[in-house]
């Protein structure tokens, strides 16, 4: 059975991408435990962040630094946060948000109610900032 991310993926599900490539994806996460808090996820399904190939770990966090770059940008917060969970859905996923203490590192205080206009914004602005860095091949539309 495919992992919501796998649907978010292939677009059966909505999704809000500010990356792309062959083998990466990046969208904002519905409970952000900052605005700007995006998932970084291969497209392929994996669960386990020890079973992936060096490799296919080297492309998530090269893709993850371009996002932790974007988000330190768009909200000019003084870190990007990044953590390996695993325990909300059985598809790798990287974490990486703007963070500004050590209280945004708490996923359990998520906000589960974000509005949708509050994602759309944080979207564009992760999508303006990579584009302004120099990624712009791979921000979606």
């Amino acid at each position: 059975m495919p992992s919501v991310f796998s649907m978010i993926i292939a677009g059966d599900i909505p999704g809000r991408f500010v990356w792309e490539d062959d083998d990466v994806v990046a969208f904002l996460t519905i409970a952000p435990v900052t605005p700007g808090h995006t998932l970084v996820v291969p497209r392929k399904e994996i669960d386990q962040w020890q079973d992936v190939s060096p490799a296919e770990f080297a492309q998530l966090t090269t893709v993850a630094q371009k996002i932790g770059q974007a988000v330190r940008k768009g909200w000019d917060a003084p870190r990007a946060g990044l953590l390996i969970a695993g325990l909300e859905v059985p598809h790798l996923h990287l974490h990486v948000f703007p963070a500004f203490d050590m209280g945004n590192f708490d996923i359990s205080s998520a906000d589960t109610e974000a509005s949708g206009e509050s994602l759309d914004e944080a979207a564009a602005t992760i999508k303006a900032a990579l584009r302004d860095l120099g990624y712009g091949g791979n921000v979606p539309d």
